[in-house]
């Protein structure tokens, strides 16, 4: 079973691949929301726009200027990105009380994204549907925040599948 949700979940992400050009405008033609992603210097590295669909919260993710490799992605509680850490963004978004990750048998949390593929030139895209969120609590009195990990998630270890450190991160702004 848990490889069969692993399995949709990366088909889902590489058919959100070829399709995100198209998501901003949805997004912003929805009353969604963009959080702006920097590095702990203030560098921008690119975007994640959330919108409703489907009963969820679609979220792309454009970045660019990272280190090559697996990294992990994820919605964080707070709409707060103070470097050098971003540790303010808090822990993942978790509405539902559930456990981190697509391999937890008591997982994963609303706002556990697979790894972001980042190739040789830096650039990275992803495209997850959220099933367990919505707008209103993604916008909640403390929003929301987007972060990309140091290393990539294991999509088991509880509280933040072992991916180490904060790299990036955007607050979520309705746009």
């Amino acid at each position: 079973m848990i490889r069969v949700m692993t399995a949709a979940a990366g088909a889902l992400v590489i058919a959100g691949c070829t399709t995100m050009g198209g998501t901003t405008g949805d997004a912003t033609a929805a009353g969604g929301a963009t959080a702006v992603l920097r590095m702990a210097d203030g560098t921008e590295i690119g975007r994640a726009v959330a919108s409703e669909a489907n009963g969820g919260i679609r979220v792309s993710l454009d970045a660019s200027k990272l280190p090559a490799g697996p990294h992990g992605a994820h919605v964080h509680t707070t709409g707060r990105c103070d470097g050098p850490d971003f540790t303010t963004a808090g822990s993942h978004w978790n509405p539902t009380g559930k456990k981190h990750g697509t391999e937890n048998p008591m997982g994963p949390h609303a706002g556990d994204f697979p790894n972001v593929q980042v190739s040789a030139d830096g650039r990275g895209k992803l495209e997850m549907m959220l099933p367990a969120g919505t707008m209103a609590g993604l916008m909640d009195a403390d929003g929301a925040a987007f972060v990309i990990h140091a290393a990539a998630d294991d999509y088991k270890t509880d509280p933040s599948g072992n991916s180490g450190g904060r790299i990036a991160c955007g607050v979520f702004e309705r746009s």
